[in-house]
């Protein structure tokens, strides 16, 4: 098979038909074979009764639903999951992502050679203080940090290869950061296209202010888990170490400069009333907390399960 299209949704029923008629409409004109997965991420409208009824309408539709909602991330990791085709791309449910895009995309991955090819929302159709200026910050900070080079990181518009898809893992909120999930698995050709981004036709946003929280928290955790997921050791260890020197070597300062005293006749203060003994006290205890957090971190990392463990309530 040449495409899987995977498409995330929550509450998204009215749009769903037109989506998949366009969808269709450009496959068909292109004479690819192609196959399109919608998650339902646990919709309480009527999106799974739409799903089945476009089912019997169209065979290359297949289907997911969750039991609850887990959230974007775990719907595209399930779908990743459930893919068949060479070329990978995943959309928004929402009509603001165009598949007239995924022929050019589908030539990049397949002509050019990337391993990925993001969408560039280049001219937005939302509120600027809300989302624009945010969305540019937000990107703007994770290209410095991550040293990828794309100016929309979160357009849901994206393009892979199957062994992309098939080598990362996508949980929390990290759908927002699947670029550097694969850069860290050693997929580095990452392109980008300018796309078009149409307003909102049906439904409302279904991500709101808590997501000027977690972006920064994803991040944080995104970049600990490329750098020091599978070693955790080489972060705590070595900050452990170091604050721990720090309070021996305090410690061991006190010591001496009081024994020195003492053997010359001077007589000064107990060592317990110094502020700089309880400094150097709390420096060794945290630095043995943070090399044993470094020491459970490796066995947790080398013991850990599979986290695949989102319940799938019904397929097509």
């Amino acid at each position: 098979m040449d495409i899987s299209i995977v498409i995330p949704l929550y509450n998204e029923e009215e749009s769903l038909a037109e989506l998949t008629s366009w969808i269709v409409k450009v496959m068909e004109q292109e004479k690819h074979t192609y196959e399109i997965i919608f998650v339902d991420d646990g919709s309480n409208d009527n999106s799974w009764d739409i799903i089945e009824q476009l089912k019997t309408e169209y065979s290359c539709v297949r289907a997911l639903k969750f039991r609850r909602n887990y959230g974007k991330a775990a719907a595209l990791q399930v779908g990743f999951q459930a893919t068949k085709g060479n070329v990978v791309f995943t959309m928004d449910a929402d009509l603001q992502d165009s598949p007239d895009e995924l022929p050019e995309l589908y030539r990049m991955i397949t002509e050019d050679g990337f391993d990925i090819v993001s969408g560039w929302k280049k001219v937005r159709h939302d509120p600027v203080f809300s989302k624009n200026i945010p969305s540019k910050f937000y990107n703007f900070i994770v290209r410095k940090m991550t040293g990828i080079k794309l100016h929309d990181m979160n357009c849901g518009l994206k393009a892979y290869k199957r062994r992309v898809v098939k080598s990362i893992e996508v949980y929390g909120d990290m759908h927002r950061f699947i670029p550097v999930l694969a850069k860290w698995a050693g997929f580095k050709k990452i392109g980008e296209k300018v796309v078009i981004h149409h307003e909102r036709k049906y439904g409302v946003t279904k991500f709101g202010l808590e997501r000027f929280i977690r972006g920064p928290l994803d991040l944080m955790s995104v970049m600990f888990i490329s750098k020091f997921g599978k070693r955790p050791m080489h972060l705590f260890g070595v900050l452990g170490f170091i604050v721990f020197l720090i309070g021996l070597g305090a410690t061991l300062y006190m010591g001496i400069h009081k024994l020195v005293a003492v053997s010359n006749g001077i007589r000064l203060e107990r060592i317990t009333a110094n502020p700089l003994f309880y400094i150097a006290l709390v420096s060794m205890i945290i630095g043995t907390l943070l090399f044993l957090t470094g020491f459970l971190g490796e066995l947790i990392s080398r013991t850990s399960g599979d986290r695949n463990y989102y319940q799938v309530d019904k397929e097509i």
